[in-house]
């Protein structure tokens, strides 16, 4: 009997059809999951937090989609960003809010965090009170908790209060990326532009390590919005965050988006959490609805 073959990973997951569709232009991910070169440091595997995840563990997921395989994790890498070592796509896929597509009333976000193959990788879960949500909506501040299938929060993201229809440096968004909670290990600031969605990525440091782009507008009624992320000069696009379009039904009565993020798979494991955080405010930013709208503010 042959044995089963493992399915060809060629690109993002189809919201629709749950079918992997082919992207051009970007580099595809390799079929499984390539062992690191010998002369890559890695820790000692007995440091390592999980070695075979079970299919279904942590509440709120999706019951009988597998979780990601642990990797080893390489020396100087934040506990829990193992997972993020060895891909070079991030799947999210946010959880529908059925209070706010019938009352209208702002719920916390959840979301899934997957690979191409359409396996686990984390959940996140935004932290805010009930006040806060529904006062501010899309413009409030929160924290973003990322867990892994155990239930560890491996990733924070902090946003501050701050508005974003407004030329003032104080005022453009930024969040910061915890790894582990309460270690600072990026962030992604707002860059002033008359026209265009701009951001930087930076370092612990706050030393600029990407840019990204977004479009002159953040809609495209029937296909993606690509935010590409580019070298510091903006002359080599080396990977793009896609809000996907996930129908017409669902674009227009509710705001669970699908998103699909595509890195250099050799890019610091660090700056890889630091554009997930990236997502995350993108989202909130432009595609969170706001009273019946999409919130499209915050390039000025």
């Amino acid at each position: 009997m042959d044995k089963p073959r493992a399915p060809r990973n060629t690109g993002y997951l189809d919201p629709q059809a749950g079918s992997l569709e082919p992207q051009v232009g970007y580099p595809g991910s390799h079929a499984g999951y390539p062992v690191p070169p010998a002369d890559y440091p890695v820790a000692d595997q007995s440091s390592i937090p999980v070695s075979d995840q079970p299919e279904h563990t942590q509440p709120g997921g999706s019951a009988g989609v597998p979780w990601m395989p642990a990797p080893p994790r390489p020396l100087n890498c934040p506990p829990g960003l193992e997972y993020l070592t060895q891909i070079d796509q991030v799947l999210i896929h946010q959880e529908v809010k059925l209070l706010k597509v019938l009352l209208d009333f702002q719920s916390k976000n959840k979301y899934e965090i997957k690979n191409s193959f359409g396996q686990k990788i984390f959940l996140a879960v935004e932290d805010t009170d009930c006040c806060t949500r529904n006062c501010w909506e899309a413009l409030r501040p929160f924290t973003l908790r990322i867990l892994d299938n155990t239930g560890r929060e491996v990733i924070t993201l902090e946003r501050p209060l701050r508005c974003t229809s407004c030329c003032f440096p104080c005022c453009l968004q930024k969040i910061e990326v915890q790894a582990p909670p309460g270690v600072p290990i990026g962030y992604i600031t707002q860059t002033w532009h008359p026209f265009l969605p701009k951001f930087k990525i930076q370092n612990e440091k706050e030393e600029d390590v990407l840019k990204i782009c977004g479009p002159f507008f953040v809609c495209n009624c029937f296909g993606d919005v690509d935010f590409e992320i580019k070298s510091l000069d903006e002359q080599n696009v080396v990977g793009k965050i896609a809000k996907q379009w996930t129908g017409l039904y669902r674009e227009a009565f509710s705001d669970a988006d699908n998103f699909g993020i595509q890195f250099p798979v050799d890019l610091d494991v660090k700056m890889k959490a630091v554009v997930l955080g990236a997502c995350f405010l993108i989202d909130f930013m432009f595609f969170e609805k706001a009273g019946g709208q999409d919130q499209k503010a915050g390039v000025w």
